[in-house]
């Protein structure tokens, strides 16, 4: 793709944290970019508000209860922007053929089939979901193989072990290299370091770990972020997931990685060489940083983020992570080792314990046991295709959120079942809201 054309951009999860983010550093280069399409879920009052203010050709909302009153606040506005509702609505705007650029930044399983559509049609792929890679990682590198799709990664961590990289001829080659491949040796780099902050409980005594309500767990010291990967950063999950990512990602085995606390969050995570070198990303705890980065690459670009004061920064720290305080870093090496069925068993887990923690229904201590208690249900398998994917991620919602039942506090399972299955749809029905 040409640098110095306009690049049409279609983002995932727009009313998000790392959705709201790219539209700040879009609006700083108009010139270089046009919207083509935002998406929410459920949030139809802020995603008609940047439609307001970007006027993309479509907007997309996941949450058809709520389309035909948004179709009819468009109307009111005079937006000639076209509502599409749906996880078919979300596909339709990542492979169209008027987009260049896709941000995929909708949190959780959910994300993972329109990160695919958008893959599968040849794009520039922002990855800031996650998922996509712990849950479908080979069928997802193999699908980036395809003729015309990159994939950039956008977490903060993946985005600063790629800027430590060599050569980006090379490392883009290295972003395509299909999975298994040593491909570490053949850029003479000897470990990727990930740095995690350690949340907000890093030094917290374990036994007042039960007592953490939701408002405590998503009040990151150092990020703003939404609630739910707030709780992963403090359970360190969100590490853990990382973990896996990065060795879909950089084509690494599990123990090329090592996990690193870094509690000021100005180092996002190093390589290091086999000569000894480590080279580390630094900047301050902003995701407008990689997003500009994602976007402009391989040229850079302001983001709207300032510089780091040398003068005031007082130290930086380093320190292992504690597995007995945050015991899902184990399982989550399991997991990135084992591959299979398991981190699709593992991240289905999660995302259910942690939502209901942040409805109440759990502790925060019980999430690490409601995940084990799951995965220790679910015999390991080797999926091949999406379907055997997204069965998989269903049966282990459904007994986490059974095991959350038996986990002595009140949950009424019945309720909430049927959203199990919209976690990941990977065959959905197109509908579409005309105004």
């Amino acid at each position: 793709m040409e640098t110095d054309s306009v690049q049409s951009v279609a983002i995932l999860g727009s009313t998000g944290s790392v959705g709201q983010n790219t539209l700040a550093v879009l609006a700083l280069h108009p010139e270089r970019y046009e919207l083509f399409a935002l998406s929410a879920n459920t949030s139809a009052d802020l995603l008609l508000e940047q439609c307001k203010q970007f006027h993309p050709r479509y907007a997309v909302l996941k949450d058809a209860s709520k389309a035909v009153g948004l179709a009819a606040r468009f109307k009111e506005q005079g937006l000639k922007t076209e509502l599409l509702v749906g996880e078919d609505g979300l596909s339709v705007i990542a492979s169209d053929d008027g987009v260049d650029t896709v941000m995929a930044a909708i949190v959780g399983g959910a994300g993972l089939s329109s990160t695919m559509a958008a893959v599968n049609a040849g794009k520039k792929v922002l990855l800031a979901n996650k998922e996509s890679l712990v849950m479908a990682g080979q069928l997802f590198m193999t699908a980036v193989e395809r003729p015309g799709a990159v994939l950039l990664p956008i977490d903060s961590e993946h985005n600063a072990i790629f800027q430590c990289m060599p050569d980006r001829t090379i490392s883009e080659d290295l972003l395509k290299t299909e999975s298994g491949v040593a491909s570490l040796d053949k850029l003479g780099i000897k470990k990727i370091l990930l740095t995690g902050s350690g949340g907000p409980f890093r030094q917290l005594p374990l036994l007042e770990f039960s007592l953490v309500t939701p408002s405590q767990a998503c009040a990151h010291p150092n990020w703003s972020m939404g609630k739910k990967i707030s709780v992963d950063s403090a359970t360190m999950m969100n590490k853990g997931l990382e973990l896996i990512e990065a060795c879909w990602m950089f084509s690494c085995a599990a123990d090329r990685v090592d996990i690193v606390v870094h509690p000021q969050s100005v180092i996002h995570s190093m390589v290091e060489y086999v000569d000894g070198s480590v080279l580390a990303q630094l900047g301050h705890p902003d995701m407008r940083t990689p997003i500009a980065h994602g976007l402009a690459f391989p040229s850079r670009m302001a983001s709207g983020v300032e510089s780091l004061s040398w003068s005031k920064m007082t130290g930086l720290t380093f320190e292992e992570p504690d597995t007995q305080r945050f015991p899902m870093l184990a399982l989550a090496r399991i997991a990135a080792t084992e591959r299979g069925s398991l981190p699709i068993v593992l991240n289905a887990a999660n995302e259910v314990a942690v939502d209901e923690f942040l409805h109440e229904r759990i502790k925060f201590s019980d999430i690490p046991v409601i995940i084990e208690r799951t995965v220790e249900k679910i015999p390991f398998e080797e999926p091949t295709s999406f379907e055997e994917i997204q069965q998989i991620d269903l049966r282990a919602r459904q007994l986490a959120l059974a095991s959350c039942t038996n986990n002595g506090h009140s949950v009424s399972l019945g309720t909430r079942v049927a959203k199990l299955h919209g976690a990941v749809t990977l065959n959905a029905t197109k509908h579409e809201v005309k105004h």
